[in-house]
């Protein structure tokens, strides 16, 4: 009788410990029992009777998920390979368990299917610069859909874009022109305002005629300086003002009719004489006639 009872206490003991399930902090248990969703358990000993019941363990960890690349058309028909990192984290166990098969798997897929979609209906320069904006509608989008699974999305990223041989060059030489751009843009900006500051300098120098006496004293010493065997005098135009005004009255001034020009000899003293000597003498010689006979 007492090694029935003994029996009896082994079979109950080891069918105890066997229904005994620990659980790490970041697990939940999701118990059935006789296939019947009983009860979500925490952290810590949970009982699970064998044969009776069964325990599904689900990580409240977020889960990296690195979706592969995928060749996606963009809006405006270029071909590129992009790939991206999801974030996300079971927030309600039972739901994980009991709406869908395999939560990991489908929702790998699910990103997929969103990546391409959104991007197709995004241009390539909106996707190179404004990644932000992207990687938002695709958290949201997923976000959205995983909701029913218990499941929440904290980020999407963008990680790598792919792009064609032909397209880096294009890329490259648009860039370039953009910088020689805005090169002649900052040396136009720069000459605007060197000649501002020149021309405010030239009516301080005009409000005080010493100044520049000062400035050419200036100039001359940074020429010695330079061990420089020739020095340059400049010489100011107000000295050859008179000499100007007076060319130009000259010039200006109306001249009678016959001055300045030299006198014509009269043709009584010329003579006729005179009149062949005084005209150049030109000496023509005809062809000889034959002579008859």
């Amino acid at each position: 009788m007492m090694q029935i009872v003994l029996l009896a206490g082994g079979v109950i003991a080891a069918y105890i410990l066997s229904s005994i399930r620990i659980l790490n902090q970041y697990e939940r248990g999701v118990e059935f029992f006789l296939g019947r969703y009983t009860s979500t358990k925490g952290p810590g000993v949970a009982f699970v009777p064998t044969i009776l019941a069964r325990m599904k363990r689900v990580s409240m960890r977020v889960v990296v998920m690195d979706i592969p690349a995928q060749d996606v058309i963009t809006r405006d028909n270029i071909s590129v390979k992009v790939n991206a990192v999801l974030y996300f984290r079971v927030t309600d166990p039972s739901l994980a368990v009991i709406e869908v098969q395999d939560y990991l798997y489908a929702t790998a897929q699910l990103a997929q299917t969103t990546l391409l979609s959104v991007l197709g209906q995004v241009e390539l320069d909106e996707l190179l610069a404004d990644r932000r904006k992207v990687n938002d509608i695709l958290k949201q989008i997923i976000d959205e859909r995983t909701d029913f699974w218990g499941i929440e999305v904290s980020a999407v990223e963008i990680k790598d874009v792919l792009l064609p041989d032909s397209m880096r060059r294009a890329i490259a030489r648009q860039a370039e022109a953009e910088r020689e751009r805005r090169a002649k843009v900052i040396s136009a900006q720069g000459e605007l305002q060197a000649s501002e500051t020149l021309a405010q300098a030239a009516r301080m120098l005009q409000s005080q005629p010493a100044s520049l006496q000062l400035r050419y004293l200036q100039t001359v010493t940074e020429i010695a300086a330079e061990n420089n065997s020739t020095t340059i005098f400049p010489l100011p135009m107000d000295l050859f003002s008179a000499f100007f005004m007076k060319a130009d009255n000259s010039v200006a001034a109306p001249t009678p009719e016959g001055a300045g020009l030299p006198p014509v000899p009269a043709a009584s003293a010329l003579g006729m004489g005179g009149l062949a000597n005084a005209l150049p003498q030109i000496n023509i010689e005809g062809a000889k006639k034959p002579s008859g006979g």
